[in-house]
């Protein structure tokens, strides 16, 4: 009770100084000058306010605390501002400056107008007291006005026969609705696009006009909407597409005698200056085609999928008139650099470990001439553990090696037609292999072997669909003869058959994702991305026919290796909100489940398990620490801790959730714009049975939320609009692995020397530890 009364007072002293210092910002300015406090506006309806906030001039709008003690921080000397400052440090302060009042008023009045409120008035209103200034936009709305008649002129009859079909009958500008302007963009906006998209080249958006008369009593309007021709004809004048010219510029230092070719089916006029791509692939994606009427939209989706191939950095596609109602399409495309490689590195540091990652990817972006992306990626890593005894040599923990190799085709290869048009998105066919080898000193190697043959397409603007249908593997997991001996000895058979295993697997994956093109949008949406991993089931149904060798578990056998045989589904379901500006809440669940059957009814394998922890999971615990239920590493021999440390802490199933609250700090930091998190985790895995390896880490329903694991803490996210840095502290709150209220560890924090001490007398060689720092590039999800 103490410890809390503790954290509640040092949390309300930092928030009242911060608070106290950025109030007392105005005793640096001078007699004459007033910082803007708070600013007001009133007299209109809720459903606008925050939108004719918008008109205020930043310049006058109350300073976030903050960024204004951060500011006053690094500018202040003596009790004034220094003569030459640090402006991109913080915010400096927001002044009164009576001619943006009266700016600020007038664009809020011109605001309303737009919204049909013809007749409302804006007054401004000054106080100020103590250096301190509060500004209240005083509105008086008026009563807003109606469209009452709506009347068309087009001057071209094709003209209106398509703006009834394709405007109308979406149109929100309606008789008997409120005036709003930006209906009419809208309006604008639709028949722009109908047109460009049948084929009228030379529209633009200025042809059409609207006519508004307000001499009408009972404040009602009367609307014409005109389309003109254009001046120098008596219509609009769709065009064809004629000749079609393709050409990929070479500005390389090597010039090559240009391969042309002619399709005289598509009339294409293919030039080739790099003599090093094929049409075949190209023209998939080029929907400006021949004999076709223009249409803007084709276009757009024509740069939407080249670009995506991934192949060229530049795209342009232009026209030229060639006679009264043809044009000739030009493509002209500068493709990337043909080759590529990329090296990346990363320390880690961890409870006590330390260590690193390096790799590297070559990649080839047109290995068989239609913007073919092969990648070879070799990557190795390594932990050392100090607490070993020895040379540097042998203090190493583990060491991993991998070596993948890809192949990204931009269509989908099937042994059968598929009348897929990538409108949406590109559709791509990927062939993956990897080898991973890692070892753990004195405990586990495994070897690791797959290949997987993937699809990956869009429904529509918001559905992705990933269907792998062959995924193949083998694996090798080796446990030390002389640790799994150990293993036996204390009890530990059924962890050694778990990993000491050989395993052949043949499977198929799918995943189906909505609103992912979304995830970096400030708006109000819901995200959600399910996949299910099933395996074994076609060996199965062919053991059924052929008899197959089985092992002294009674496993069936494929080339001499037992077969995997299991169902794995996951789900993650997110709530974004956005809440003005820069602030936005997210709340994500996470559920998942993976049974064994079969042919491997016992144990779900180490690779297919679910763990607890991580910088995208439960933040305050480190990957693969937390869990499965009640589980306490008190219960493992101590010889044994160090050496089952990742590998004891798994599950079948899996609860995570996430709070998160996300907001702007500074608009500038190093080229960069800071950006601030407060989150809340919960979650843990469980076992499906119980489990002699795990006590208390099998899941029951009447249990399972005492289980419940909780998190909190704060991040920062350096957003540099390429990439995003993020730098997470989790602090744990609640801590399944203890009893009753023991589990509250956050009451532990501010006496945490002797609660540290006690652990690691029960838990050798594990340590406590309340705050996790998580590093890493991109958002947690």
């Amino acid at each position: 009770m103490i410890n809390n009364q503790r954290f509640l007072a040092f949390t309300s002293i930092t928030l009242l100084l911060l608070i106290f210092t950025s109030c007392r910002s105005a005793r640096f300015l001078n007699e004459d000058q007033a910082l803007i406090d708070h600013v007001n506006i009133q007299g209109v309806k809720p459903e606008l306010k925050e939108s004719a906030s918008l008109y205020v001039s930043n310049d006058i709008k109350a300073n976030s605390r903050v960024n204004l003690f951060i500011y006053n921080l690094f500018n202040t000397k003596n009790g004034k501002y220094k003569k030459r400052d640090l402006r991109n440090v913080g915010e400096a302060p927001h002044l009164l400056d009576s001619s943006l009042v009266d700016l600020s008023a007038t664009q809020i009045k011109r605001f309303l107008f737009t919204k049909g409120f013809f007749d409302a008035k804006v007054q401004p209103e000054i106080l100020v007291k103590n250096k301190r200034a509060t500004i209240n936009f005083n509105i008086t709305e008026g009563s807003p006005y109606y469209m009452d008649k709506i009347s068309y002129n087009f001057a071209d009859t094709a003209v209106a026969h398509l703006y009834k079909q394709e405007v109308m009958p979406l149109s929100v500008v309606k008789e008997g609705s409120q005036y709003d302007a930006v209906n009419l963009i809208t309006e604008r906006e639709k028949l722009y696009l109908a047109m460009r998209n049948h084929g009228y080249y030379d529209y633009i958006r200025q042809y059409m006009r609207v006519a508004v008369d307000s001499t009408s009593k009972n404040n009602r309007l009367k609307l014409e909407i005109q389309v003109e021709n254009p001046s120098d004809s008596t219509n609009h004048q769709a065009y064809k597409i004629d000749q079609v010219f393709v050409t990929i510029r070479n500005f390389g230092t090597v010039k090559k005698e240009a391969r042309k070719i002619t399709d005289s089916i598509s009339h294409i006029h293919f030039t080739d200056e790099t003599r090093n791509f094929r049409l075949k692939p190209l023209k998939r994606y080029m929907y400006i085609k021949s004999g076709d009427y223009y249409n803007l939209s084709k276009e757009n989706m024509a740069y939407d999928r080249l670009y995506e191939m991934n192949g060229f950095r530049s795209i342009k596609i232009h026209y030229q008139k060639t006679d009264s109602n043809t044009l000739d399409a030009y493509y002209e495309m500068v493709p990337r650099p043909l080759m590529g490689n990329q090296i990346e590195g990363e320390f880690t540091l961890s409870s006590g470990m330390s260590g690193f990652n390096i790799g590297n990817t070559f990649s080839h972006r047109n290995i068989f001439g239609g913007a073919e992306l092969l990648e070879v990626k070799l990557r190795y890593g390594i932990l050392f553990d100090p607490r070993l005894q020895g040379n540097i040599s042998d203090k190493i923990f583990n060491n991993d090696v991998q070596i993948g190799v890809n192949l990204i085709v931009p269509r989908l290869m099937t042994p059968f037609h598929t009348n897929h048009t990538a409108q949406y998105g590109l559709a791509k066919t990927t062939f993956s292999s990897s080898l991973q080898i890692f070892n753990q000193d004195a405990t586990y190697s495994n070897r690791y072997f797959i290949n997987t043959l993937n699809y990956s397409w869009h429904q529509s603007a918001n559905k992705f669909h990933s269907f792998t249908p062959i995924v193949l593997e083998y694996r090798q997991g080796r446990l030390n003869e002389n640790f799994a001996q150990n293993l036996i000895d204390q009890g530990y058979l059924l962890y050694v058959r778990s990993n000491n295993r050989e395993y052949f697997g043949l499977g198929s994956q799918y995943s189906f994702t909505y609103n992912a093109k979304k995830l970096t949008k400030k708006e109000n949406f819901n995200y959600f991305k399910g996949s299910i991993d099933l395996s074994g089931n076609i060996l199965d149904l062919v053991s059924k026919v052929i008899k197959f060798d089985q092992n002294a578990d009674g496993e069936k056998k494929v080339l001499g290796v037992p077969y995997l045989q299991y169902a794995k589904t996951e789900l993650d379901y997110r709530i974004y909100r956005n809440l003005g500006g820069n602030r936005q809440f997210v709340f994500r669940l996470n559920p998942g489940i993976a049974i064994p059957y079969g042919n491997n009814s016992t144990l779900m394998i180490f690779e297919k398990s679910f763990y607890g922890g991580g910088m995208n999971g439960m933040r305050a615990w480190q990957a693969r620490t937390l869990g499965p239920g009640n589980y306490n590493r008190e219960s493992v021999q101590e010889d044994l801790r160090l050496n089952l440390r990742n590998l004891d802490q798994l599950g079948e199933i899996k609860i995570e959730g996430n709070a998160e609250y996300r907001f702007r700090i500074l608009n500038s930091f190093l080229g960069a714009k800071m950006n601030g998190a407060t989150f809340i985790d919960f979650g843990n895995v469980w076992r499906l049975k119980e489990n002699e390896l795990n006590p208390g880490g099998e899941f029951k329903a009447d249990k399972f939320l005492k289980q419940i694991a909780i998190g909190t803490g704060f991040g920062l996210r350096f957003d540099s609009d390429y990439f995003i840095i993020r730098l997470d502290a989790g602090l744990k709150v609640k801590d399944p692995q203890f009893s009753g209220s023991d589990q509250w560890v956050l009451k532990h924090f501010f006496d945490s020397k002797e609660f540290k001490d006690q652990y690691y007398q029960t838990h050798k060689p594990d340590r406590y530890n309340f705050i996790q720092y998580n590093f890493g590039i991109g958002l947690p999800f």
